[in-house]
């Protein structure tokens, strides 16, 4: 078996924070999920996250106007300059803060960042510069008193709108232009969430949060711009410009006097100043053309949190703390078209390059939709797990993945696609565990509600629910080979519940265990019913489920067991303790027949709440989830740990250890805490910073009762489910992060091209070794196999080679 396993995809994890982006074909949406980006292609029904990974969770992507590069910038600022052919990371670069907005020129000459309250202007890597230095700093602006929200260009990418949450909008010109000045627009009472330029014009449209839009008409064209010579330019009398006093450090005292002073020669000298502007050209001006507001009951809760605008076409979009978005046809600002899409805020809203699909993005549910708003049907509408994902299973050809989570959903994944094509919300509470059927008709799964619930394949529907006698909280699931049994261990009262599939009856109730029944398993075998259960009660039973008077087998361990799994020949059993061990039995005669100490193996991280060391902490981390390989010669293994453990079941040794994130938006990554971010007071990390713009109540001096709920969690990385592929080329694992795959055969498609009998990978290794290279590279060409097709390639010899 090869151990090369390599990250393939993200499922379960739609979107979770950020701006969305249509690459430039308008078939493709770009979405961050935490530390990852994910591609949707919409036209061939696909997904696929890039193999690259961020310490934080992404807040601003911006694609190239070629689309060849991305620029992703996570939560502390940490921007990666990522190629979209090769799809690797080229160049890192540190903003040292949140970036708010990153928008390339329509050129793709420059691109800019909103950083604080200023907005850095680079040259973008590529032909324009002459060399590939990926962050060349152009300009600053500094002119806004508070954050900057949001900017763009015009159509020739000279001229910059940039909106700040001081309720004003700065225009800026890249290049020095004779009759231009820097301009400043007002009119807004709240943060500015959108700027945009219409399609080669000057003119602009701004919005604010509180719904307000305001239309500007500029005083000329964009022809009309000149730029200035590449001589110095000449020398005024008056003061200095307001972009040149923008780029002054009025920190310093000197300067500031020296800004007043001449401040008040202005004043004084404004008679000749127009005078000697009547002379030169005419500078540029805006002039505000109408106002519009798209929220008639203004209100303190109802806000617009995401807004976009399509040039060609003159549509705007705007996304609402109601959960619903709004079509406008610009400049009259003509309802198209409204609809309510989630409960909770809509966080993004983008427009592919057509102008036909809107993309829409929800943090709070991790909601990802594409609407087509001239024929008003759903595109996409996926949604992943509102919380943590708690249990998956494979199906028995490997096609489908069931998930599980606590939010009381099921869901089936296609796991060619990645996408999700049906979900079951009959569940009132989590589920804690799935399988599918072996003859792969149904799915099942029990849930903390009490009941077992089967799902037809092929209708979809709920066809079944299974109970017991009393209220039960059901935390372990198993069905045998044969499809005909269930099983299901309660998580409150100690018992085994056997139901016949059939009949919908139960049939046996299994008592003996003095804990929760937190893991069962049936024997693989077709004729057998042989069931083997482990409990909270340092027990392993293995039961005949069908006789009941068969006196069933009790085995003690030396701690809590936490799961259970037959080998694929059914000849040995493996259990998880709490102790971090793996035993291995014979469930025949009882005898444990191997043993496996993973305790050092898991290498827990520290969380941001601990006050003794990781290492401490460790000897409280254990093994939660095991699954067999399909040969049986292996076991993989995870838990309460950021690592997943492949060992040899024959040398019981370890073979091979993945990390399945370094993402330090979740708690527990880092085994070690930064000395610098330890106080008298504690742990840095765990202090909130209060935002100016929420309505929080201060608690007043000497009152009793307060607000005393965080507002911020980190949830903790852990691996909560595991199972091997039954064709061996994948695993998969369900964590904090989503529902991750590990395929050995990553980025490989078997897609031949006229294929034949006679062409193996044999037949081209043989005429590559006959010295036949362009029978062999023919061979390889439509066989379409990368690895072959470079083998064949690096085996010519140079001599052969033709120079052109």
């Amino acid at each position: 078996m090869k151990f090369s396993f390599k990250f393939s995809n993200l499922l379960g994890s739609l979107y979770k924070k950020g701006n969305l982006l249509f690459t430039n074909d308008g078939n493709s949406v770009i979405s961050p999920v935490g530390n990852k980006l994910t591609v949707y292609d919409l036209k061939n029904n696909k997904s696929r996250t890039l193999p690259i990974e961020s310490r934080y969770n992404f807040t601003t992507i911006a694609l190239s106007p070629n689309g060849s590069i991305l620029i992703a910038v996570n939560e502390i600022g940490d921007a990666l300059l990522i190629s979209m052919i090769s799809n690797s990371v080229i160049h890192r670069y540190q903003f040292k803060r949140p970036v708010l907005c990153l928008k390339f020129s329509p050129d793709g000459r420059y691109f800019a960042a909103c950083k604080g309250h200023r907005t850095d202007v680079f040259s973008a890597p590529g032909k324009w510069c002459g060399m590939f230095n990926p962050f060349i700093l152009e300009k600053v602006y500094k002119g806004h008193y508070d954050d900057t929200t949001c900017l763009d260009w015009t159509s020739d990418s000279r001229i910059l709108a940039i909106g700040s949450n001081d309720t004003t909008v700065r225009i800026y010109g890249m290049p020095r232009m004779k009759n231009f000045r820097v301009c400043t627009l007002g009119a807004h009472a709240d943060n500015v969430v959108g700027t945009f330029f219409e399609e080669s014009s000057l003119d602009l449209i701004t919005l604010s949060a509180n719904g307000r839009v305001c239309l500007w008409e500029a005083n000329m064209d964009l022809s009309d711009l000149i730029n200035e010579g590449e001589g110095p330019p000449e020398a005024k009398k008056s003061c200095p410009s307001e972009e040149q006093e923008d780029e002054l450090d009025l920190l310093k005292g000197e300067l500031r006097n020296v800004n007043l002073e001449d401040d008040n020669v202005n004043e004084k000298g404004d008679e000749e100043q127009e005078e000697e502007d009547s002379n030169n050209e005419i500078k540029l001006a805006f002039k505000l053309q109408a106002k519009h507001y798209l929220i008639s009951n203004a209100s303190a809760s109802l806000k617009l949190t995401s807004v976009t605008y399509h040039r060609k076409s003159h549509l705007l979009v705007v996304g609402r703390t109601d959960g619903s978005f709004h079509l406008y046809e610009m400049p009259h600002v003509n309802l198209i078209q409204s609809l309510n899409v989630t409960e909770t805020n809509i966080s993004a809203v983008a427009l592919n390059s057509s102008g036909d699909w809107i993309a829409l993005g929800c943090e709070t549910f991790g909601q990802l939709l594409v609407w087509e708003w001239q024929s008003e049907t759903y595109v996409l509408k996926q949604q992943g797990h509102s919380s943590l994902m708690t249990t998956i299973a494979y199906s028995s050809d490997g096609q489908y993945l069931a998930s599980g989570g606590e939010d009381g959903k099921l869901k089936l994944w296609n796991s060619q696609s990645g996408f999700c094509f049906v979900t079951f919300n009959e569940h009132t509470s989590g589920i804690t565990a799935v399988r599918f059927a072996q003859n792969r008709k149904f799915v099942m799964s029990a849930s903390l509600d009490g009941t077992v619930r089967a799902f037809d394949m092929t209708r979809y529907r709920n066809f079944r629910t299974l109970t017991a006698t009393g209220p039960v909280q059901f935390s372990s699931l198993a069905i045998d080979s044969s499809s005909e049994f269930v099983a299901a261990g309660g998580q409150d009262v100690f018992e085994i519940y056997l139901w016949s599939m059939k009949v919908g009856r139960l049939l046996e109730i299994l008592t003996g265990h003095e804990g929760p029944v937190v893991s069962l398993d049936f024997h693989p075998g077709l004729a057998s019913t042989e069931l083997a259960s482990v409990s909270w009660d340092n027990s392993l039973r293995v039961w005949n489920a069908i006789e009941s008077s068969t006196a069933y087998e009790a085995i003690k361990l030396g701690a809590d067991c936490l799961a259970v799994a037959y080998r694929p020949d059914g000849k040995e059993i493996a259990v998880a303790t709490l102790d971090g061990q793996i035993s291995f039995f014979d469930p025949k005669s009882g005898t444990q027949v191997g043993f496996i100490e993973g305790k050092n193996d898991l290498t827990a991280g520290k969380l941001d709440t601990d006050f003794i060391s990781a290492k401490k902490n460790q000897e409280a981390k254990s093994f939660t989830c095991l699954c067999y390989s399909a040969d049986g010669n292996y076991i993989i293994a995870g838990g309460q740990s950021k690592f997943v453990c492949i060992y040899s079941r024959k040398e019981e040794l370890l073979l091979k250890k993945f990390h399945i994130t370094e993402n330090r938006s979740l708690d527990g990554v880092d085994e070690f805490i930064n000395r610098r971010k330890m106080t008298e007071f504690g742990n840095l990390n765990l202090i909130e910073m209060r935002d100016v713009d929420r309505q929080d109540m201060i608690r007043l001096p000497g009152a009793k009762r307060g607000d005393m709920a965080s507002r911020s969690y980190k949830p903790e990385v852990r691996v909560t489910s595991l199972v091997f592929s039954p064709t061996n080329q994948a695993w998969a694992a369900a964590s904090t992060e989503g529902l991750l795959i590990y395929s050995l055969d990553f980025g490989q498609v078997f897609d031949p091209y006229l294929l034949e009998e006679s062409i193996t990978p044999q037949s081209i290794k043989a005429s590559v070794k006959n010295r036949a290279h362009s029978e062999a590279l023919m061979k390889a060409l439509r066989l379409n196999e990368q690895s072959l097709l470079r083998y064949v390639i690096e085996s010519v010899p140079t001599e052969d080679i033709e120079m052109c």
